[in-house]
């Protein structure tokens, strides 16, 4: 018989590995959306070089999606380095 099935409840997270995780879910979300953001940019600019017939639109989206990105992630860091204090 399995002897540590009717022991008391053990908790196998403590708060701190909680906080840890909920920070290294933040971040892996700002990763994300920086590449999201880019490929979003680089798409948008696409799709208005295709109906404007230009070339030249999808560098400027692709650096407006740059930069959204790069906004995203300072804030995401920002909030995961310099939590609330209670």
């Amino acid at each position: 018989m399995i002897s540590w099935l009717h022991g008391p409840p053990v908790a196998f997270f403590r708060k701190s590995d909680a906080a840890m995780l909920r920070t290294a879910y933040e971040l892996s979300a700002g990763l994300l959306s920086f590449v999201v953001a880019i490929g979003l940019g680089w798409w948008f600019g696409r799709t208005v070089d295709r109906w404007l017939s230009t070339t030249w639109l999808v560098w400027p989206f692709t650096a407006l999606g740059f930069a959204a990105g790069v906004l995203n992630v300072v804030r995401t860091l920002s909030k995961a380095l310099h939590p609330p204090r209670d």
